[in-house]
């Protein structure tokens, strides 16, 4: 069964799919870490793969920019395809001084301006949160692999040049808020409502506060961190 927005057979994707935004990163992933990468999904350019990890099946889904688009994917990958564990893996933007460039975040918890969850709950202020057993098995990994990190609440962000710039968001960091990016909580509510597993994990590639922001190239290296990380943590190794 095929949808608007993927072309793939039913058994093309693997229970666990890393999510990127960007799908030549989705491309990138299966092509420098996956064995045996075969394209599963093109769809509006938004790529698909399959491949394994470590002898293991996994697969990368590009969702686009936004919790819009990463909603249809997610939606789909969940409820056509039988995903049964998402983890978002992308950049952020550091809200706090203590989050330095090439730090990942892992986003404990995830706030968000968005009327994609605000609108669902009524007088009710949703929590979205990542899955503990995600959560704590990369924190394990990523100190054995001596992997600089935080765990915390993200903020999931409709707006990438908000108006105010830094000051737009108001009281945030001073509540723990350490990152901000577009599309974790979107994920975070989709995977609590259908009962599957989700995380999402970021490179900080620039801070909000110093300016200080990676060139190309060690985005590049930093990006291959976060990645590895991810696998591992998506096939249980």
């Amino acid at each position: 069964m095929s949808t608007p927005h993927n072309h793939a057979k039913p058994g093309d994707y693997a229970e666990a799919v890393l999510l990127p935004g960007d799908p030549l990163r989705a491309k990138w992933i299966a092509e420098t870490f996956f064995d045996a990468p075969r394209q599963v999904n093109s769809v509006r350019n938004c790529l698909g793969y399959t491949g394994t990890w470590k002898g293991k099946p996994v697969s990368v889904q590009a969702s686009g920019m936004g919790q819009p688009s990463l909603s249809i994917y997610v939606h789909e990958l969940i409820n056509v395809y039988g995903v049964k564990s998402l983890i978002r893996v992308g950049t952020c933007g550091g809200l706090n001084t203590k989050v330095k460039v090439r730090d990942i975040i892992l986003a404990q918890g995830a706030s968000t301006d968005s009327s994609i969850v605000k609108g669902r709950f009524g007088p009710y202020n949703y929590a979205p949160i990542a899955d503990f057993g995600l959560l704590r098995d990369a924190a394990n990994k990523a100190d054995a692999r001596g992997l600089k990190f935080h765990a915390g609440n993200m903020l999931s962000s409709d707006i990438f040049y908000h108006a105010n710039g830094f000051e737009g968001y108001d009281k945030l960091p001073d509540h723990g808020v350490i990152g901000v990016e577009m599309e974790a909580a979107a994920l975070y509510t989709l995977a609590a409502r259908f009962g599957v597993k989700a995380l999402a994990i970021c490179t900080m590639t620039d801070c909000l506060i110093t300016h200080e922001e990676l060139s190309s190239d060690e985005r590049q290296s930093s990006l291959r961190d976060m990645v590895e990380l991810a696998l591992d943590v998506a096939i249980g190794a």
